[in-house]
């Protein structure tokens, strides 16, 4: 796949076949040539790669490789947010088809860009931990809001979500830590207990709170702490939350990286912790693919 890493390594130019004569912008890696296409009445391009020499702002052209051209090329008619790599990913993807390798894309502010060959496996995927209720869970609305603001699309990644639904231990002998979840049964917060064979739903923190307030009572205990759970357990790189602010940073758990963030983190947090890990990701893969390589 090819895919500039900025926008403002791509060029435009009206002639069709340019002229390795002319110099050029100093940042120009690649250049799209676009004509009038008189049959059809629409318009014809061709993408070349441009190694160029010299100092300055503008650079002399050593040569132009063709990369696709004509049928192998299309020009996407809608205007995108051409900072969301995975969009623009996925959009090539579906529209590379018969002879079509490359789409050209115009973003909201008439810049340009394209991709060749897309590769959906460039895509990370990163999974949203997390339990409920809040429905959707707080981290997942957390997340999909930043998502939809933009934030992450540089990153290259999308989103899925396991998400652990509480309510499927809901019962009179439950106990939850906190009445704000509203679910059915008893809470630790708010309810007195006086008999045996309670089962807890919770974390190691509730766990001790429970066994101070009721040191004599017998129960059983279904862990929701990510680090211990045997249910909220990651099957991809992925991001969740702990009550535990000491736990917060970049984690495995269960053989796959992650990053955890506090219980109550903000926006802010959660957009960084989910940056150092994609960060952290990608570089561990550059080195494997160093590696593999010597």
């Amino acid at each position: 796949m090819i895919f500039p890493d900025e926008y403002k390594h791509v060029g435009m130019t009206k002639s069709f076949c340019p002229s390795t004569e002319e110099p050029i912008y100093f940042l120009t890696d690649y250049l799209i040539a676009e004509r009038e296409d008189p049959q059809t009445g629409g318009s014809e391009h061709a993408v070349y790669h441009v190694k160029k020499t010299g100092e300055g702002l503008l650079r002399k052209v050593e040569a132009l490789k063709t990369i696709a051209s004509g049928e192998e090329v299309v020009k996407y008619s809608k205007e995108l947010n051409i900072k969301d790599r995975a969009l623009l990913i996925e959009t090539a993807k579906k529209l590379c088809t018969g002879k079509v390798n490359t789409v050209v894309f115009t973003g909201v502010d008439k810049h340009v860009t394209f991709v060749h060959d897309p590769d959906l496996s460039s895509i990370l995927g990163l999974e949203i931990l997390d339990v409920a209720p809040p429905y959707p869970s707080w981290l997942s609305l957390v997340v999909r809001r930043l998502e939809a603001s933009g934030i992450f699309g540089d990153l290259q990644i999308r989103f899925t979500e396991k998400v652990i639904d509480l309510r499927l231990f809901e019962g009179k002998n439950t106990v939850f830590p906190c009445s704000a979840s509203g679910l059915e049964g008893k809470c630790l917060d708010s309810d007195v207990l006086t008999e045996n064979g309670h089962l807890l739903v919770g974390c190691e923190i509730s766990r001790t709170l429970f066994e101070m307030r009721f040191p004599k009572l017998e129960y059983s205990f279904v862990n929701l702490c990510p680090f211990k759970s045997e249910i909220v357990v990651p099957s991809k790189p992925f991001i969740t939350r702990c009550c535990r602010s000491e736990n917060s940073g970049l984690v495995t758990i269960s053989g796959f990286d992650g990053a955890v963030v506090h219980w109550g983190a903000s926006e802010y947090q959660v957009a960084e912790a989910i940056r150092k890990l994609v960060n952290s990701l990608r570089q561990s893969s550059e080195d494997l693919n160093s590696q593999s390589k010597e």
